[in-house]
This record gives structure tokens, C-alpha cells and sequence, in this order.
């Protein structure tokens, strides 16, 4: 079964950082582009970076545009997720997941669509909290 799972997160206070990291089970991420995305109590997933297979190009939400910063080390088969200046709003579980367009070297357009996305993992919960 081809699926992502990530780890990293946490409770951290405000201003704090965190590192996720999303690995690969079953199949080679060098081949995917990779999106991470975020959901809150009673709001809707949204997209909050894309990085494409190669890591040569990224794009993030305004939200977060400035404090976090999607890599990716095809050699290890894993995409990370580092997060600083955190804040309480940045509270969310927090997924990441596989392009799974025809072209899925490339990330969508942004806004990214969750529907163009699969092999979900289970999330990994983010707490910014004093």
C-alpha cells in the first residue's frame, strides 16, 4: 500500500520551531511532487507548501510565506516541513500527500487542491501553545 507518514510535531510555544518530516512507505518519493497541507478544529484542509520532485520549486500560503520552508532529500525519500516563528494559529494536524495528476513532477496551481493529492498519511498533530 503506497502511503505517506509524517512525524515532528508537537507542542511548542509561540515564536517556537518545529521540523516535520513526511516519509514514504511502499513507493520512491523522488517522482512525486509533495504538498503539505494543515487542518483545524472545524475548518477545512488547506494547502500550506508544495514542493515539486526535484525541489526546484516550492510555493507557500501567505500565512506562512516567510516562516516555513518545504526540502526534500530524495536520497533519504523524505520531505520536510521546517516551521518557525510559530503561531497559535498555526495549530492544526498537519498531512502531507502525493501529487497524483498526470503531470505529478509539478505541483498544482496554487491555491492547492486536496482532490489532486493521494496517498495521504495520518497526520501529525501541531500545537502552538504558551
Amino acid at each position: 500500500q503506497l502511503q505517506l507518514v509524517e512525524s515532528g510535531g508537537g507542542l511548542v510555544q509561540p515564536g517556537g520551531s518545529l521540523r516535520l518530516s513526511c516519509a514514504a512507505s511502499g513507493f520512491t518519493l523522488r517522482y512525486y511532487a509533495i504538498g503539505w497541507f494543515r487542518q483545524a478544529p472545524g475548518k477545512e484542509r488547506e494547502g500550506v507548501s508544495c514542493i515539486s520532485s526535484s525541489g526546484g520549486s516550492t510555493n507557500y500560503a501567505d500565512s506562512v510565506k516567510g516562516r516555513f520552508i518545504i526540502s526534500r532529500d530524495n536520497a533519504k525519500n523524505k520531505v520536510y516541513l521546517q516551521m518557525n516563528s510559530l503561531k497559535p494559529e498555526d495549530t492544526a494536524v498537519y498531512y502531507c500527500a502525493a501529487v497524483i495528476t498526470t503531470v505529478q513532477v509539478m505541483c498544482p496551481m496554487w491555491p492547492i487542491n486536496p482532490s489532486l493529492f493521494g496517498s495521504w498519511g495520518q497526520g501529525t498533530q501541531v500545537t502552538v501553545s504558551s
